[in-house]
């Protein structure tokens, strides 16, 4: 098996794990990843074929040269000589490779995993609830974001992706101290999961982070750090108010907290040195059960 069949069995395994597979994988890995991916080594592989000798050049000439007959002569007159050269065997051109063949292959399969990635999302996930489940649940999301931003606010998830998404590089978005803020569907349904299936993935702390950020943004915070900060402080309330218990609550809004000082982090959203227990960020200076 070559090294493209091999890259196609690969991102259709892939994409199967991640349609079929466990939540954290769809929270952690893009879809689009792995396509993109695949996409490039497809035209990778087209233009090594494409530029191999093996396709650019022309098949040797394996019948005796004319060097040779002046070399070691030709027995016969002119005549015999046309008469064998008719009569002569020739081999067969060597079949050279088509590239086209192999991109059309690779893109075949690309774009028939895209459709079936499609159909199954749009049947699952965020996309997948009813209309009344996903207003109950933006019911929900806005009354929470209000009790945040200290008056009455509306969260909607962005299904269309032209506010929230892959483009925008961005979970949320909200206008500062405004009524509106959008969240990306996948933070929606795992916020929607939490509230109403009780359950945990690996994006819960994301989602509870998210909606807290921007409804801190619809308080008036505009400043990413600092608003981040609040976030994970009011986040264990929310947390809590979604069906978490204060400990797990806590232990995920520590961890987000932690993952926010990694290298993955934007700058601007990274939180300060005064995002600590008795700092001047601290909402609660009174306890000490940091954020």
């Amino acid at each position: 098996m070559g090294i493209a069949a091999l890259v196609r069995l690969g991102l259709v395994v892939f994409v199967v794990v991640w349609l079929f597979g466990p939540e954290d994988l769809r929270a952690v890995v893009p879809l689009w990843l792995p396509f993109l991916v695949a996409l490039g080594l497809e035209v990778q592989f087209f233009l090594n074929a494409w530029r191999s000798p093996a396709y650019r050049s022309t098949p040797p000439d394996r019948r005796p040269q004319e060097i040779d007959r002046e070399l070691y002569g030709w027995a016969g007159d002119d005549d015999e000589e046309d008469d064998d050269e008719d009569d002569e065997w020739v081999p067969e051109e060597p079949r050279r490779p088509w590239p086209w063949r192999g991109l059309l292959a690779g893109l075949t399969v690309i774009a028939t995993l895209g459709v079936l990635a499609v159909v199954v999302e749009s049947r699952s996930g965020w996309r997948g609830l009813s209309d009344a489940e996903q207003a109950a649940a933006t019911a929900r999301f806005s009354a929470e974001a209000s009790r945040i931003a200290g008056h009455p606010v509306e969260i909607r998830c962005d299904e269309s992706g032209e506010r929230v998404g892959f483009v925008q590089h961005t979970d949320g978005v909200a206008e500062i101290g405004g009524d509106v803020a959008y969240l990306t569907p996948d933070r929606c349904h795992e916020l929607y999961r939490l509230a109403f299936d009780g359950e945990t993935t690996g994006g819960t702390a994301r989602g509870i982070a998210v909606l807290a950020h921007e409804a801190w943004h619809l308080q008036g915070v505009r400043d990413e750090s600092t608003t981040e900060c609040y976030a994970l402080q009011s986040g264990v309330a929310l947390g809590e108010r979604l069906g978490l218990s204060e400990d797990e609550a806590r232990r995920l809004m520590r961890q987000a907290l932690a993952e926010n000082q990694g290298g993955g982090t934007n700058l601007e959203y990274r939180v300060g040195p005064e995002c600590r227990d008795g700092g001047n960020l601290d909402l609660n200076p009174d306890r000490s059960d940091f954020p």
